[in-house]
C-alpha cells in the first residue's frame, strides 16, 4: 500500500515513515510543505494520504486545502489527516462529500501503533477514522447553529459513536445498553435527521458527518438533488 505523508517536523515525519515501513506500507514520499505535497498527490497517486493540517509555507490550513483540492481532482482519494488541531470549516468540508475514505485524528491522542495503522488501512480501504474530539467539536457547532432535530443526550452519544464508524453492536457495549436499545436510538436519530436508516457503518458516518455540513433535514430522503450521495 502506497502512501504519501505530509509532515513539516522532521523527527515526527521520520518516525512515522519508519513506523509505516514496519507494519508494510511503501511511503511513496514524505514530504514538508503545501507546494511538495500538492505535486506529490497529483503525481504519485497513492492509496491513501496522511496529511498534517499545517505546513509550509503559510503555516495555517495548507495541508488540509492541498488534500481537498486533490480529492477534487481524484474524488475519493483516501486522506487521513493528523493534526494538533480541528480545523471545523475544512474538516466539515472534507468530511461531507460523501466519497468516503477520509479520517481526522489528533496527533496528542493517537496512543498506540496499532490504533494509528488501523486508522491509516481503514482510511486506505474507503471508511473513516474519527477521533471522538473532533466528532464532539464538529456536533457542538452544529448545535450552536441550528439545533439537531431535539436530539436526546443519549441520542447524542450515539451518534458521536456512529460517526466515529462504530456498528451498534460496540455502541452498546460502550455505552452498557443492549443492542435493541442502540438500534431504537439510532431509528430515532435518523428519523429526527430525516434520514434514511442503514446497516452500512460507514454510509451511516458519512450521512451523518454530511448532515453536520449541509443542515437540510430533507437530505437523504429519496430525491434526484443528491445523487450517489449517502
Amino acid at each position: 500500500m502506497r502512501v504519501v505523508l505530509a509532515e513539516d517536523l522532521f523527527l515526527l515525519r521520520d518516525g512515522l515513515v519508519r513506523l509505516l515501513e514496519a507494519y508494510g506500507f511503501e511511503i511513496a514520499a514524505a514530504v514538508e510543505s503545501g507546494p511538495e505535497l500538492s505535486r506529490a498527490l497529483a503525481g504519485l497517486r497513492p492509496d491513501v494520504a496522511v496529511v498534517d493540517v499545517r505546513l509550509p509555507p503559510s503555516f495555517t490550513d495548507e495541508g488540509l486545502q492541498c488534500a481537498l483540492a486533490a480529492r477534487r481532482e481524484v474524488p475519493g482519494l483516501p486522506v487521513l489527516v493528523l493534526s494538533q488541531h480541528v480545523e471545523q470549516l475544512y474538516a466539515r468540508e472534507l468530511l461531507a462529500d460523501g466519497s468516503g475514505g477520509v479520517g481526522y485524528l489528533l496527533k496528542d491522542r493517537v496512543f498506540e501503533a496499532g490504533q494509528f495503522v488501523d486508522a491509516v488501512r481503514r482510511v486506505a480501504a474507503g471508511g473513516t477514522a474519527m477521533d471522538p474530539q473532533v466528532i464532539s467539536q464538529l456536533l457542538s457547532r452544529r448545535e450552536q447553529e441550528r439545533p439537531m432535530g431535539g436530539l436526546t443526550p443519549r441520542e447524542r452519544e450515539v451518534i458521536e459513536l456512529m460517526a466515529q464508524g462504530r456498528s451498534n453492536a460496540a455502541i452498546a457495549v460502550q455505552l452498557r445498553v443492549t443492542e435493541r436499545a442502540v438500534a431504537k436510538h439510532t431509528s430515532n436519530i435518523f428519523g429526527k435527521l430525516g434520514l434514511p436508516p442503514s446497516d452500512d457503518d460507514n454510509r451511516r458516518v458519512l450521512a451523518v458527518l454530511a448532515y453536520l455540513d449541509r443542515g437540510d433535514p430533507g437530505w437523504g430522503r429519496p430525491a434526484h438533488r443528491h445523487p450517489g450521495r449517502g
